[in-house]
């Protein structure tokens, strides 16, 4: 047995115990096992965004319960290798407490996984880069866009296609289910829209899993194969994600180790987790260990460690940024030599996250089952690069001021954006905060009697009068009007 098979058996209070059992078992222990005071202050001081000069971060137990998320897991990448993974919470209400071998849904993580094994054709000879993809289709083909435009796998895997149809929201339990050609063409029982080119290729960034699909259907065409079996053959087996797959829906046999999805009330889908068709842009089940193990696998082939699943040169080019630091399957962030690679990814009740260094030293992987759990995901990610060092996912500090009673109830009312809609800023134990659509109270602090502030955002509210009759500034620069009290 594995040495993370035997400590996710022992709750995370006793993994220091079950560390120094295994030491005696195992003759070479993983770095984690002397890790339990930087997983502590982890733990202790998740970070936001934007955080107060001096003041402390806030505790893991504590936003999960804000947040309404019942279960996350985390994997650690360090020194090349997985490190340590912990696992908090339940799969569901009056379930099993989860624990690193947990499945989840990893959403839009799945896309750099499928340009992986695009890639693999790509260098087998079975795919071209840069050829128009219809040469790959047989059993369909993406109509020419304006001009006769036509796209590449290239600008399909980054973005830049001009391809219509961003997300997916997937299908429940109880919904008839598409196949794959009925939903690049908009066709019942597909909830999307027909996927299209509609804008140049080439010309700008467009987010679209629709896009991914049509190298999803292209893969499969050219192999012969169901994708999902594609992927097993070519990704996950030779990377050793023992514990993945992009079978959708999820098999019955690995049914009783999957996490359920949540709500932002932290209240249960009903039916559960929503099957993906669309398996390149949202279809995979994964743990953070085996993600971990994907992002080790593409640092140590670009830096020519790793032989035999894909070249260096190959590898670089998917890290190489084409538009707003996309490259192929991968978002780049940084500024060399400290650049990191990674994905966010939110289906229905799922969201997760993954972040690794191009030197192959670093890395963290977060997956939970409820919709707020983006934010709980982003606050761990800092917690950990403030604990090691990082170069990137580093807070804002900021300093605040207290303001009086009487001028926190200047500012209380229902607010409207021509950009993002309607929010309210309220007052609760004396604290301002803010909800937008109906998402979490925020707390609002004060730069100035003029200034306001988040922490989960590194934006702020500007007023231009002190009734807060109009705001000006704020997220994305747009206009606010308070609409009523």
């Amino acid at each position: 047995m594995h040495l993370e098979r035997l400590t996710a058996l022992f709750r995370p209070r006793t993994a220091a115990l079950a560390a120094a059992l295994c030491a005696s078992f195992f003759p070479s222990v993983p770095a984690w096992a002397d890790d339990s005071a930087a997983i502590t202050r982890i733990e202790r001081n998740l970070a936001s965004r934007v955080m107060l000069k001096g003041a402390p971060g806030a505790s893991l137990a504590d936003e999960m319960k804000r947040l309404n998320v019942p279960g996350v897991s985390v994997a650690v990448i360090r020194g090349g290798k997985l490190a340590w993974a912990r696992a908090y919470g339940v799969a569901y209400a009056g379930g099993p407490a989860v624990t690193p071998e947990t499945l989840f849904q990893a959403a839009s993580v799945s896309k750099p996984v499928t340009a992986l094994a695009a890639m693999r054709m790509v260098e087998g000879g079975k795919l071209a880069l840069d050829a128009d993809i219809n040469n790959s289709l047989t059993s369909w083909k993406l109509p020419a866009g304006p001009d006769g435009a036509k796209a590449s796998l290239r600008q399909l895997l980054s973005h830049t296609a001009g391809t219509s149809v961003s997300g997916f929201p997937g299908y429940a339990a109880d919904a008839p289910l598409p196949t794959v050609l009925q939903i690049l063409g908009g066709q019942a029982p597909a909830n999307n829209k027909p996927v299209r080119i509609e804008a140049a290729p080439g010309a700008a960034w467009n987010y679209s899993g629709g896009g991914y699909t049509v190298v999803q259907q292209a893969m499969a065409d050219t192999a012969g194969k169901p994708f999902d079996a594609l992927l097993a053959e070519s990704v996950l087996k030779p990377l050793g994600m023992r514990d993945s797959t992009f079978a959708q829906p999820l098999p019955a046999a690995m049914k009783a180790r999957a996490a359920q999805p949540h709500d932002g009330k932290g209240q249960p889908y009903p039916g559960g987790a929503y099957t993906h068709p669309e398996m390149a842009a949202a279809g995979l089940w994964t743990t953070p260990s085996d993600v971990a193990r994907f992002a080790l696998a593409v640092q140590d082939i670009q830096a020519g460690r790793l032989k035999g699943v894909l070249s260096a040169e190959l590898a670089r080019t998917m890290l190489t940024p084409i538009q707003r630091n996309y490259a192929l399957g991968f978002g780049i962030e940084g500024q060399a030599p400290r650049q990191a690679f990674g994905h966010t990814g939110a289906n229905k009740g799922f969201r997760s996250s993954m972040l690794a260094s191009f030197d192959g030293d670093n890395g963290v992987i977060v997956m939970t089952n409820g919709d707020n759990g983006g934010q709980l995901a982003a606050s761990l990610e800092r917690a950990v690069a403030i604990e090691y060092g990082w170069s990137v996912r580093q807070p804002k500090v900021r300093e605040a001021v207290a303001l009086s009673p009487e001028l926190r109830k200047t500012y209380v009312g229902r607010y409207e954006s021509p950009v993002l809609g309607s929010f309210e800023i309220a007052e609760r134990d004396g604290k301002l905060g803010l909800s937008m659509k109906g998402g979490p109270f925020d707390t609002l602090y004060a730069e100035s009697d003029k200034v306001l502030f988040m922490l989960e955002r590194d934006a702020e509210l500007r007023f231009e009068d002190a009734d807060g009759g109009k705001i000006v500034g704020g997220p994305l620069n747009a206009p606010y009007k308070r609409v009523s009290l």
